[in-house]
């Protein structure tokens, strides 16, 4: 399984030390209060295990994110296929991070290194990002990292129920677009 490192970050294969603090995130309403209800330890042990699976089985995915500096956990990021239930098909790019990791640039870092090994190891021609229309800071690491929204590609995540997690944006960045980030 590749390893990826920027600056600050390792994005690397699961630890069972991860559970706990993976558990944690899951269960904090903020850290959830774009991606729906929380989840229980039992769920979001699940979670990893697909998300390992899902890594062996394509050579890409969702990374643990780590902190080089001191090893802590923060999160995820990486790369994942759309679902077939979307009305749009590709690989996502994503992240979820700790709250303490907030707001220092981490999601950025994490996103432009999986963009990079996208493009380059996959010879990935686009990436897209979603998330809900209410979610304005992932918007803005999308901006960031060079994507950009077409408001006629915004749809309606079937996979949620009726409400307001259910209205989404969708980002776009071609490799040619992505060339010198």
């Amino acid at each position: 399984m590749t390893e990826l490192r920027t600056d600050r970050l390792l994005l690397r294969r699961w630890r069972e030390s991860d559970h706990e603090p993976w558990a944690a995130m899951n269960a904090d309403p903020e850290v959830r209060e774009h991606l729906g209800e929380l989840l229980t330890r039992e769920r979001s042990d699940a979670v990893v295990a697909a998300m390992r699976a899902d890594f062996e089985a394509r050579g890409f995915g969702w990374w643990a994110l780590e902190l080089r500096e001191t090893g802590e956990f923060i999160g995820r990021a990486g790369l994942d296929r759309v679902g077939t239930d979307m009305p749009f098909a590709g690989v996502d790019v994503g992240w979820r991070l700790t709250r303490a990791a907030w707001g220092h640039g981490y999601a950025t870092e994490a996103a432009l290194a999986c963009l990079t090994f996208g493009f380059e190891a996959l010879g990935l021609p686009e990436v897209l990002a979603t998330t809900t229309v209410h979610n304005l800071r992932s918007q803005a690491v999308m901006r960031r990292i060079g994507m950009t929204r077409d408001p006629a590609d915004d749809f309606q995540d079937p996979s949620v129920p009726e409400g307001p997690l259910r209205p989404c944006v969708l980002y776009r960045i071609s490799r040619e677009d992505a060339h010198g980030l």
